[in-house]
């Protein structure tokens, strides 16, 4: 038997029972109430009729002395009984004496006949509500004291409801609660089934087995994927997140949080909101991730969003090590024509005796050769990794045709406790500025360094036409570029915002100093492009004093 219809039997026997007991106690106690009911009905009846001044009166004036039915049956008593019978529909009203004497009775035969019933309590000055039988059968009947102007008890009133009566009515509501309660099984039964019908619908027609083992397949496969998988339903709310995209994300909500408030990048957010085929290159903290995303529908419903996202990270370091590679053998490919020309001319000045000639040559070339220094000022930056990063650079710019050179303030002692953050920013700050500056006859980037305590501060300037952006912080938002990019998977434009990622995770900052182009038409710098500055605390240890790297200036 398939677990749908099991649970529909179920429901269906649950229902019954429930019904079954709870409208059995109410038939079972409707007797009980209806009884009660009309009894509190003939005690509210004798009541008004015991406090009626003319009855009193009349039942008073029938004391001390002997009582004739004849006198009774036109009287006022018998009257007024037989009218509060009539609009009552009480089987019988009856009315006595002190002596337990009928003043007035339904039938004008038991007149001046003591009643059938004890009227003692009734007469001591109680009500008295009970089932007996009499001379009319059976019936619910209250007995009621008459007092006297003065309140001294005269007669009583008895009214009585008949129990046929009362069995009718209790069969009435017997079959009105009944036909209540096979029509509530008959509602039960429809729900339990158009509830069955949308099980069967939400669960695509599989099984308990075929959905655990579904979920269980489902779970290996995701967490086992070298990709970041995120899913999240039509209203936003996250439904699948495996370890990876936990990982590359940086994620810690648990399943069931709003997209809204899981704390992706601007970027990451409106790939998973909107449907993203091509790939987009985003960063998240140090790491450079591709992002896509697809809606899913399923039987013409939507079932929300499915985000991808793969890890570049090291596919983008692998790419800046091939560029730094290719850039350095164009540098030593250049270096090799510069020095075979170089000897060229050595050798003819020695071939041809002019010792002296060749000595001044010699001298000429020392520190400006493919052997010294390619950038002045290198001495000033004492830092190891920073001299060397430097040094390559200035290679690779002269290379490029750019001029690469150290501003006038720069000076720099101590070792780097943060390598990687220091080269990554001032390495993408120099690649920008090279791009910019390298399209000019005389293209020009200056870069300056100085500590102040564990804090080292950086400034690029090109001699560029500046941002173009009208918004000049743009330029730092993911994807933000103006040279083409679509033969690079993702897109290009992440250089800038990773570094200023990067320097903000320690603490720092990266921002715009000078927009230079036409936003900055008399500008305070030279070169007169874009300016970039960037703050990096706690990435170098400051020494007291550092043995200078030695550079031929």
């Amino acid at each position: 038997m398939r677990l749908r219809t099991q649970v529909l039997l179920l429901q269906l026997a649950v229902l019954a029972v429930s019904l079954a007991v709870g409208f059995g106690l109410v038939i079972a106690g409707a007797d009980d109430r209806v009884r009660d009911e009309y009894a509190q009905r003939a005690l509210a009846i004798a009541r008004s009729v015991a406090a009626d001044t003319g009855v009193r009166v009349a039942v008073a004036a029938q004391q001390g002395r002997a009582v004739e039915a004849d006198e009774l049956v036109d009287g006022p008593l018998q009257r007024q009984a037989a009218a509060v019978r009539e609009r009552t529909g009480a089987l019988f009203v009856v009315i006595g004496n002190d002596q337990g004497i009928r003043l007035a009775h339904p039938e004008v035969a038991e007149l001046a006949k003591p009643v059938s019933t004890d009227p003692s309590k009734a007469l001591a000055g109680s009500d008295d509500v009970a089932t007996d039988r009499g001379t009319l059968g059976e019936s619910v009947r209250a007995k009621v004291p008459i007092f006297d102007p003065g309140g001294r008890i005269v007669g009583f009133v008895s009214v009585g409801v008949s129990t046929e009566r009362i069995a009718k009515e209790t069969r009435s509501d017997i079959i009105a609660t009944t036909l209540l309660a096979l029509t509530a099984l008959g509602i039960g039964a429809l729900g339990s089934v158009m509830l069955a019908r949308r099980w069967r619908k939400l669960t695509l027609g599989l099984e308990s087995d075929e959905l655990a083992e579904l979920v269980r397949e489902q779970g290996a496969v995701l967490h086992a994927m070298a990709d970041g998988v995120l899913a999240v339903d039509a209203d936003g709310i996250v439904r699948v997140v495996n370890d990876k995209a936990r990982a590359l994300l940086d994620i810690d909500a648990p399943v069931g949080t709003k997209a809204a408030d899981l704390g992706l990048t601007p970027r990451i957010a409106a790939v998973l909101a909107t449907p993203t085929d091509e790939p987009l290159a985003a960063t998240v903290g140090d790491r450079v991730v591709l992002v896509s995303s697809h809606r899913v529908h399923a039987d013409g419903r939507d079932l929300g969003m499915v985000l991808s996202v793969i890890d570049r990270t090291d596919v983008e370091a692998l790419s800046r090590e091939v560029d730094s590679i290719r850039s350095m053998g164009a540098a030593l490919r250049a270096q090799r024509h510069e020095t075979a020309n170089r000897m060229h001319v050595l050798a003819g000045l020695l071939r041809h005796g002019h010792a002296d000639e060749a000595l001044d040559y010699l001298e000429e070339l020392f520190g400006s050769g493919p052997g010294g220094a390619l950038l002045a000022g290198l001495g000033n930056v004492r830092e190891p990794h920073l001299h060397a990063f430097l040094d390559a650079k200035a290679a690779h710019a002269r290379e490029r045709r750019v001029t690469l050179r150290l501003g006038d303030q720069t000076w720099l002692q101590g070792t780097l406790t943060e390598p990687v953050v220091a080269t990554t920013v001032v390495g993408n700050l120099i690649d920008n500025a090279l791009e910019a500056a390298s399209g000019q006859a005389d293209g020009i980037v200056e870069v300056e360094l100085i500590a102040d305590g564990d804090t080292l501060f950086v400034s690029v300037g090109d001699s560029g036409p500046g941002i173009s952006f009208d918004d000049p912080d743009e330029v730092f938002a993911e994807g933000a570029t103006t040279k083409p990019g679509d033969h690079v998977p993702g897109g290009r434009g992440m250089g800038l915002s990773l570094a200023r990622q990067v320097a903000r995770r320690i603490g720092g900052d990266l921002w715009v100093a000078d927009p230079g182009g036409e936003r900055s038409p008399t500008p305070e710098h030279d070169p007169p492009g874009a300016l970039f500055v960037a703050r990096l605390p706690g990435v170098i240890a400051p020494v007291e004093s550092a043995e200078g790297v030695s550079s031929n200036e």
